[in-house]
């Protein structure tokens, strides 16, 4: 099996409310999904968000990063080119779109579904939570409630700058929300000052994390933060690649981290981390950026192989859709994600 191919098209899925954090604002998905076709007719297609805030990729530079590297790829067989893939100088979106096709392919290859590749045994079904947009603190609050009333209890509640603000929103869903489970995000947007603000003032509410309060190579800070607290630190944008998370580690400056594809480079290099992960027993959240249905699909079954690993998973693109597109292999039902199709 050799690639015959690369070809790219420009995807887009309107979102049924506006997507809003410190970071961004988003009413529809827009992502590149590419398509590797081989000789023997076999086809992988992978996804690629544009979260240019976070990985530093729009559209047009995943368009043109994955177009440079048909000379390199085309004629060579699978294993060759993930090897080659990874060797390249582009963009981390980029490089997870042809990866998690290239892993379609060698499933495939080895006549395997997706569950004997992933090695999945357990097939319950498994929790995400549901984002509360960034947003005044009444809209916020009934964003909450209307989660929670249609069954969704874990809350990824996006934050921004104004550290009173967040207080006073934390404190509000706390105190009238006690059956929800907080995940606090800041997405980087406060100072080492405000964080520690924000952790005294919620420090006896019930809160599961809080993620990346400081920019994402402070480490030091990270460091003072989770020190300084007993809530749980999420470390995300601090923590790319296998080498961030050896860092982050190694220097205790969070108590958990949080894997993407579009971060690491794709499935290859998720379970690189999740295997790393799984011996130094470091607690895991799965996450996502706003992503198309194709990479939703390759992030879930890491969720069901690696369920031992990851305590939180952040895969609620789907549930943010206008309309469910068809490609999902997965059934969501409230926060309740359960494997309806197993395409080989």
């Amino acid at each position: 099996m050799k690639i015959k191919e690369i070809l790219t098209e420009v995807k887009r899925i309107a979102l049924k409310t506006p997507f809003i954090t410190a970071l961004r604002r988003v009413e529809t998905i827009e992502f590149v999904r590419a398509k590797v076709l081989c000789d023997d007719g076999s086809l992988g297609i992978g996804e690629a968000p544009a979260t240019f805030a976070i990985t530093g990729e729009d559209i047009p530079i995943i368009l043109s990063s994955i177009k440079s590297t048909k000379e390199k790829l085309l004629g060579k067989d699978i294993l060759t080119s993930l090897e080659l893939l990874h060797k390249m100088s582009i963009g981390s979106s980029a490089k997870a779109a042809l990866d998690m096709a290239f892993v379609s392919l060698l499933i495939n290859e080895k006549c395997q579904t997706p569950l004997e590749y992933f090695n999945i045994k357990d097939k319950r079904a498994i929790q995400t939570d549901i984002t509360i947009s960034l947003n005044h603190k009444e809209k916020m609050f009934a964003d909450a409630k209307e989660a929670l009333q249609n069954g969704m209890d874990i809350l990824k509640v996006k934050l921004g700058s104004d550290i009173s603000h967040a207080i006073e929103v934390t404190k509000l869903l706390s105190y009238e929300l006690p059956s929800a489970k907080l995940l606090i995000d800041a997405n980087q947007a406060w100072s080492l000052d405000e964080s520690l603000k924000y952790v005294n003032a919620v420090e006896d509410l019930n809160i599961e994390l809080i993620e990346q309060p400081v920019v994402a190579d402070d480490l030091e800070s990270l460091k003072i933060i989770t020190n300084a607290t007993k809530i749980p630190i999420l470390a995300d944008e601090a923590t790319f690649t296998l080498e961030d998370v050896k860092r982050a580690y190694e220097s205790s400056c969070a108590d958990m981290i949080n894997i993407k594809l579009m971060k690491c480079g794709g499935v290859t290099k998720a379970i690189e981390i999740l295997e790393y992960a799984r011996e130094k027993k470091i607690i895991c959240m799965l996450g996502s950026m706003l992503e198309g249905p194709y990479s939703i699909n390759a992030a879930l079954y890491l969720a069901f192989a690696y369920r031992d690993v990851i305590k939180y998973v952040d895969l609620d693109s789907p549930l943010l859709y206008k309309e469910a597109p068809s490609e999902l292999d997965f059934n969501f039902f409230k926060n309740s994600i359960s494997i309806v199709r197993d395409k080989s």
